[in-house]
């Protein structure tokens, strides 16, 4: 069986496209500084956030909904309070084709709504950080640019 940082690794390797639900553009909030750094690194980074919709964050716009992306993604990257998440299942379910990996970052837990997700074959990660953990792993992303 593999182990924590085995399947982590795996995850962050596996997902050169990043939608982040709720990217905000405060460089003090996580929201910000942390799909700069995913960004940085070689990640595609696709924001949403109703309030900041058509403004261009690391060179993509920023879309209202998660519906509003018509291309492959493969993680879902949620900096959304956990109470709010139910309000997202739905969404994270409708797109098409559905992520492989649904992240909820650090202080981010919500088990039913991670059930739901699994149980229609996404992977979850509840209550973790992707920068904190790819600086950890020591990774690279899997479509650095050169």
């Amino acid at each position: 069986m593999a182990s924590e940082d085995d399947r982590l690794r795996e995850i962050l390797m596996e997902s050169p496209t990043i939608a982040v639900l709720g990217i905000h553009t405060a460089p003090e909030k996580a929201a910000f500084y942390v799909p700069e750094y995913l960004h940085d690194e070689g990640y595609r980074i696709l924001g949403v956030n109703p309030g900041l919709a058509g403004k261009t964050l690391f060179d993509q716009p920023v879309r209202a909904t998660l519906a509003e992306i018509t291309e492959r993604v493969d993680l879902v990257d949620v900096f959304r309070r956990s109470e709010h998440l139910p309000d997202h299942v739905e969404d994270i379910l409708a797109m098409e084709p559905r992520p492989t990996y649904v992240w909820f970052q650090l202080g981010i837990r919500n088990d039913a709504a991670a059930q739901i997700l699994e149980a229609a074959g996404i992977t979850v990660i509840q209550n973790r950080c992707t920068l904190a953990d790819h600086q950890r792993l020591g990774l690279r992303a899997p479509t650095a640019r050169p």
